[in-house]
């Protein structure tokens, strides 16, 4: 297995060093740079291009929001991974709408945080249910017609395109869905291109913005 190259944004400095211990402490996973905020991200992110950044939402000078614009309009590859300790909506659509991959809670357990990782690399969008919540609420609260299913959804990815919604996990599709996590990664990637969009957050805004689930 390839190693995965991490950085990491956040102003608290004991934070950031914690999570730079456990990713250096978990097999398969490097950290390769923490900083304390946004400033010069492109130059930062270019000088050793990472697998996913791991970013703070508010912090000084030039805050977590902007450094994904900033990194995306860059460095479109690079995978973004939301957190911070709030559960605003206008935060959570302001992340997304700049291009994050998944938003994940500070309080969200260190087990849970490699997890996202790993299941962010592998294509999914890790959330943590409150803030799926919260995406539920803030796209229906956009788009409150009706609107019929145009993309020819099986009825099983039509479940699979829900769990996804509901913030579940590949592996948690995996066990409710009685099937395996290839047969989960092969739907998704069929529910991608039917959607036609690039990743799991992008399925999650269009399926309920279109109100396919």
């Amino acid at each position: 297995m390839e190693t995965i190259t991490t950085v990491i944004f956040d102003d608290n400095k004991p934070r950031r060093e914690l999570l730079e211990m456990l990713i250096n402490a978990t097999e398969g996973l490097q950290c390769i740079g923490a900083y304390n905020d946004c400033t010069d991200v492109v130059e930062i992110i270019g000088h050793n291009i990472p697998d996913i950044v791991l970013m703070d939402i508010d912090m000084p000078y030039v805050n977590g929001i902007d450094g994904v614009r900033l990194i995306k309009q860059s460095f479109p590859q690079v995978i973004i991974l939301m957190q911070t300790v709030f559960e605003d909506d206008k935060k959570i659509f302001d992340a997304i709408m700049a291009g994050a991959d998944g938003y994940i809670l500070k309080k969200a357990t260190p087990q849970k945080l490699i997890e996202s990782i790993f299941e962010a690399m592998e294509g999914g969008a890790p959330m943590s249910p409150s803030v799926a919540k919260q995406v539920l609420h803030l796209f229906h609260s956009q788009k409150p017609q009706q609107q019929e299913n145009e993309f020819n959804l099986t009825k099983r990815e039509q479940e699979i395109l829900t769990l996804l919604v509901q913030g579940y996990s590949y592996r948690k599709i995996s066990e409710k869905c009685f099937i395996s996590y290839p047969t989960v990664n092969s739907h998704i990637s069929h529910i991608y291109e039917k959607l036609h969009v690039k990743n799991g957050i992008e399925a999650v805004a269009k399926a309920i913005e279109k109100k396919i689930v």
